[in-house]
């Protein structure tokens, strides 16, 4: 039985903003169109690369900040739009499962807010199924809808995790990310080997031992 409704929680925008803060959620809504985006976008990184002295003559650079532009507003912060917002299907725990589910290694390719360089990652996510269950697959779209927009690491952990709450209505949630951030690895000290681990342990999850058997299956040990 497909328990699924469309939008079940329409706007997750407003979940989050009522449990995270969120720079996202500012007042000052542009009311522009995605095409008017692109189009400002595209004058506004044009200027940039003139600042910059490059060539905008040149058959390599004269289209960037158009490609920039649809970059942006189709692909790296696609999570700002409120329509890119995933579809949630859920399902009857028909079978009872009432152990740990884990979907780990979810490819996280996020964006720093302080310096607008990439945070590329993994995610990690287990709950503890209740009369419902959610297709995996959505998993890996909630996480990306998180990441497609200027974030901070902490953040993103705890709206994956504070969003999971609420669609599947359970507090047995754990979130897992481990990143490296480019504004650490290619700018400042240049360190390519760390990287940074954040987590959001909830419910049963708070057992030091469920929380050392996710840890166990993440781990691969």
């Amino acid at each position: 039985m497909n328990l699924s409704e469309p939008r079940p929680y329409p706007n997750g925008h407003l979940i989050i903003k009522q449990l995270v803060s969120d720079p996202v959620f500012s007042k000052n809504k542009t009311g522009l169109s995605k095409e008017e985006k692109i189009d400002s976008i595209t004058e506004h990184f044009r200027e940039i690369m003139l600042v910059l002295g490059l060539d905008l003559n040149d058959d390599s650079l004269k289209d960037t900040p158009a490609r920039v532009a649809k970059m942006y507003i189709q692909e790296t912060f696609s999570g700002l739009d409120e329509e890119n917002e995933p579809d949630i299907t859920l399902f009857e725990n028909k079978y009872h499962y009432s152990e740990m589910l884990i979907e780990k290694n979810i490819s996280v390719y996020s964006t720093c807010e302080h310096h607008f360089v990439p945070i590329i990652g993994k995610a990690h996510i287990g709950y503890i199924p209740k009369g419902r269950v959610v297709g995996l697959s959505k998993l890996n779209r909630i996480v990306h809808y998180f990441s497609n927009r200027p974030q901070v690491q902490e953040r993103l952990t705890v709206q994956i995790a504070a969003y999971l709450k609420k669609v599947l209505h359970t507090e047995d949630i754990a979130v897992v990310i481990d990143a490296t951030h480019l504004c650490v690895a290619s700018r400042g000290i240049r360190d390519v080997d760390s990287s940074t681990i954040t987590s959001s342990f909830n419910g049963q999850f708070l057992n030091t031992e469920k929380r050392k058997e996710f840890n166990l299956h993440i781990s691969g040990k």
